[in-house]
């Protein structure tokens, strides 16, 4: 089955004229790493909020994880499954202390507390934060800020993880942990990824890029095979990542390469391992 599954759907915002989603067809598989990309306004977000069922579509039906998010009975567990990491933390961090935001998710499942504690703890390691547990949110840097806000969508226990832009606003090293991260949670844990971006050197990370315009559904497949379609790419206002360029260049003459790259770094240490 699916991860996700959206049929026929369109949503329109009140007071607009425009829908800002309309006909959208689209399956994601388990474990897949899809990019959801496209200029502002062109429905990333809109599509990312229906899937944890923050928005219902006017028409259509969303399945997340087999459940129908517009049915009431089916919401705590739509969110379960499907943890957003918003574009700023900020809008999603509310415990007085690192390890009480991430314990916040947990609780309003109502989770035993000793279950609690340990799903707590787990995020912490795996978000590097054990040293931070007691610190308040506030005092963070914003890369530290993004971690715990992923954390805390860990703590939940999902299947999908969104990030609505979440590598937005951060430098070009903290984006590329972020992104390695990603990559980490869905080939060691099978979570399936769904990162909305604008930039085209994330898109690389993916398995597969849907490109939406103005609402509507412009392409799917490989981001290999976007790079390919020129035209396409001026349109999105985007540019072939360099790095892209690099790896295909190498690739034709026999060198190994990562399959999907994050950075220049990562293809140099391929080349020439340090150990």
């Amino acid at each position: 089955m699916p991860a996700i599954i959206f049929q026929g759907i369109c949503f329109r915002y009140p007071g607009r004229e425009a829908a800002a989603l309309d006909g959208i067809d689209l399956e994601i598989k388990p474990g897949e790493f899809v990019a959801i990309a496209g200029l502002n306004g062109s429905g990333k977000s809109t599509l990312l909020h229906l899937v944890n069922a923050l928005l219902l579509p006017a028409r259509g039906k969303v399945l997340t994880c087999g459940l129908d998010t517009s049915i009431s009975e089916n919401l705590k567990e739509v969110r379960r499954c499907a943890s957003l990491i918003m574009q700023n933390p900020d809008n999603q961090i509310v415990g007085p202390t690192v390890e009480d935001d991430i314990a916040f998710g947990p609780e309003n499942l109502g989770l035993e507390r000793s279950e609690i504690a340990i799903r707590v703890e787990g995020a912490l390691q795996a978000m590097e934060l054990e040293s931070l547990r007691s610190r308040e949110p506030h005092l963070l840097s914003m890369g530290e800020k993004k971690r715990l806000a992923i954390a805390g969508a860990l703590a939940v226990g999902p299947q999908i993880l969104l990030s609505d832009e979440s590598t937005s606003m951060l430098d070009p090293e903290i984006r590329y942990e972020t992104l390695a991260l990603f990559s980490r949670l869905q080939s060691e844990r099978g979570i399936t990824i769904v990162h909305a971006t604008h930039r085209a050197e994330e898109m690389l990370a993916a398995d597969r890029v849907v490109l939406l315009e103005s609402g509507l559904l412009l392409f799917d497949g490989p981001p290999e095979d976007l790079f390919s379609q020129t035209e396409l790419i001026v349109r999105q206002g985007l540019r072939v990542p360099g790095l892209f360029q690099l790896v295909r260049e190498l690739e034709e003459k026999g060198f190994p390469v990562p399959r999907k790259p994050f950075c220049s770094r990562e293809v140099a240490d391929s080349l020439c391992p340090s150990n």
